[in-house]
């Protein structure tokens, strides 16, 4: 009979792998960022790069630091594990409690066991709370003073929508709505379940977002692959890497983006005529100048690269057998946002209510890197959006989620803005909604 392998023998196997294959970075993260990143060759390990940052949460008294002109207060603490963050029309906030599901299949073996263990580290080994808090603010003073359990008994959910008077919450594995009325703080009737989603026992990439055409009548729904790079097999990956347009009445659905390894953040870009954007993390393992991640606008149709190509037609060489044919149409991203920084959410508006530069443009969430040394993301940014397209170099909005030893206080998730002024961050490990304003305004 096999012995579990223990946390300090697998803690030690990582150490002495990771010194095997110690890999760094030659390039500065900012090459990685952009229209045009720079893609050096790939370069790939026997053993992966693993540069967790353990966490540890906030030290009393200790806050983010936000960028100049701008103030950051707690708008909630003592959530568990927050992930997203949605606004209610009424200026309610929900705040999606999550973590991922029972996941069997993914990633078996000694390799995975370890893996678990260093995730575990960072933050994202407790069990899901599976339940949507209400938080208001009833005296406008930026912060919640009133809160309520409004949804549970959940499925490992992330996005939210609302449309009309009917809320749609994404579980990992199906689409559910249930009729709302404003003002309402909780919601007690099981619902109905719309859409399912594609989970199964490997499930990889768990959450499922939400974003509501701006005529309200499809919901876009973000999934993402079942794999790094492929390694599962295409079978595994039906359904996956793409992103769905539901008919919010009959709940039909077909694949409207795809090759997108995981998508997270979906938002529209305002305009004469509103696009789709999302965020993307990109494969790992290729080095830690590689991939970046990226945010970008969302053909209709398009396919973008996932498993046999990134940043376009650069082809990974791991991903066999290859189809020449899909990778000669596929589409390269917009905008590059840092290799391995892990950008989740994703927020674009042409009036945000902070001070400029922070007016009209993209705030993404970057829940920061396990696969790069040094690490990247643990920080919330914002790309300055001039006709609806990025134009310039992102700007920090809040950073210090790493302390001085390396170790996460905080790791930023979902983003939304908030109609008053203020900027909500999701911290899935300090346990915090953050909100940003304008240094003058509350």
């Amino acid at each position: 009979m096999k012995r579990p392998v223990s946390f300090a023998a697998a803690v030690m196997m990582l150490s002495v792998a990771t010194l095997i294959g110690c890999e760094s970075a030659s390039l500065p993260l900012a090459a990685g960022i952009g229209p045009n990143p720079q893609l050096p060759p790939p370069n790939p390990t026997v053993i992966p790069t693993v540069n967790i940052a353990p966490a540890v949460g906030w030290p009393a008294g200790i806050e983010p630091n936000p960028a100049p002109g701008l103030m950051v207060a707690a708008f909630a603490s003592g959530l568990d594990h927050p992930r997203n963050v949605y606004v209610l029309p009424n200026g309610d906030v929900l705040a999606v409690e999550s973590n991922a599901p029972p996941k069997p299949d993914d990633s078996p073996g000694l390799r995975g066991f370890i893996m678990r263990k260093i995730m575990a580290r960072a933050g994202a080994g407790v069990p899901s709370a599976n339940r949507v808090m209400l938080l208001r603010d009833t005296k406008g003073a930026g912060a919640a003073d009133m809160r309520s359990v409004f949804l549970e008994g959940l499925n490992s959910p992330f996005g939210v929508a609302l449309v009309g008077d009917r809320l749609f919450v994404a579980d990992t594995d199906a689409i559910r709505r249930f009729r709302y009325q404003p003002g309402q703080t909780r919601i007690t009737d099981p619902g109905e379940r719309l859409t399912e989603l594609p989970a199964g026992r490997i499930n990889h990439h768990w959450t499922k977002n939400l974003v509501a055409s701006p005529d309200g009548r499809f919901l876009y729904v973000s999934i993402g692959s079942n794999s790094n790079a492929g390694e599962n097999g295409l079978a595994a990956e039906e359904g996956r890497a793409q992103i769905w347009q539901v008919d919010v009445r009959t709940g039909q659905h077909r694949s409207y983006a795809t090759g997108l390894r995981n998508p997270n953040g979906l938002s529209f870009a305002p305009g004469p005529e509103p696009v789709l954007w999302t965020s993307v993390n990109e494969r790992d393992e290729l080095g830690s100048d590689l991939v970046p991640d990226f945010m970008t606008s969302v053909r209709d149709g398009g396919f973008y690269g996932w498993p046999f190509s990134y940043y376009g037609q650069h082809v990974d060489q791991r991903v066999q057998p290859q189809q020449p044919e899909l990778v000669a149409r596929a589409i390269a991203p917009d905008y590059a946002l840092g290799a391995h920084t892990a950008a989740l959410g994703l927020a674009i508006t042409a009036n945000s209510g902070l001070p400029p530069p922070f007016t009209a443009g993209s705030f993404v969430g970057q829940h920061g890197s396990w696969n790069r040394r040094p690490p990247s993301g643990y920080r919330v940014i914002f790309v300055p959006f001039v006709e609806g397209k990025p134009d310039g170099q992102p700007v920090d909005v809040l950073t210090g989620f790493l302390d001085p030893e390396g170790q996460a206080r905080g790791r930023p998730v979902g983003v939304a803005l908030d109609g008053h002024g203020g900027l909500l961050v999701a911290d899935d490990v300090g346990n915090t909604i953050w909100r940003v304003s304008g240094a003058s305004v509350r």
